[in-house]
């Protein structure tokens, strides 16, 4: 297979932009463009790539403020997910923006919201979509069986979990979705996640302090 990605840090939450292609066909998803398009564009430049498509984990400003001004300036790309429990982060992304001092960030609707079941094609592969609310109650997951790989956005992380501090945060649904819908996938699944280093879910389920006991 010659499906391959690169993370771009964006924001000053250096949240990990991915952008996944195939290197056959040079078309590319970017995955949460939270801000910094130029950076954005400039990488996909570097590469010979052509994004087709914008897929969003959930709709906080740090993974999904850069969408719409990406969206136009690709040439009126797809938005794809994430779940629609996380349209109200999306009407009030600019409100977000100004709260986090994050300019530029404008309000989006996806051209495709997402549901548990659904599969969306990255770079050529199918991805399953699983609804893993907690962090936020529109998160999805994206997972290829075939690759063994999945994008988990802020669901997960190594050694730690997604925040569950906001007023819609769900600490205990969050916990739910990683120990019966993530790790029942098998150790051996990569995966990257929205926010430094990736891992595997294996490791996660023996050492991750939050999912042990």
């Amino acid at each position: 297979m010659s499906l391959k990605a690169a993370i771009i840090p964006v924001t000053a939450f250096a949240q990990n932009c991915a952008i996944v292609w195939d290197d056959a066909a040079r078309a590319a998803t970017v995955v949460d463009p939270g801000g910094d398009v130029d950076t954005i564009l400039q990488a996909l430049e570097s590469e010979g790539l052509t994004a087709e498509q914008i897929v969003l984990t959930h709709g906080h400003i740090d993974h999904a403020g850069g969408a719409l001004e990406l969206k136009e300036r690709a040439g009126g790309i797809p938005v794809i997910g994430p779940h629609r429990a996380d349209q109200m982060l999306l009407d009030h992304l600019e409100q977000q923006g100004r709260a986090y001092g994050l300019d530029g960030a404008r309000n989006a609707t996806p051209d495709r919201w997402l549901e548990e079941g659904e599969e969306v094609a990255i770079a050529g592969q199918e991805f399953a979509v699983l609804h893993c609310p907690g962090h936020s109650p529109g998160s999805v997951v994206f997972f290829s069986a075939a690759l063994r790989f999945a994008i988990v956005g802020d669901v997960l992380f190594r050694g730690s979990i997604g925040r569950t501090d906001f007023p819609y945060g769900d600490h205990a649904a969050l916990i739910n979705a990683i120990t019966t819908k993530l790790l029942p996938l098998g150790d051996d699944v990569r995966f990257t996640c929205g926010h430094g280093p990736g891992g595997d879910f294996g490791t996660e389920r023996r050492t991750n302090p939050f999912l042990r006991g």
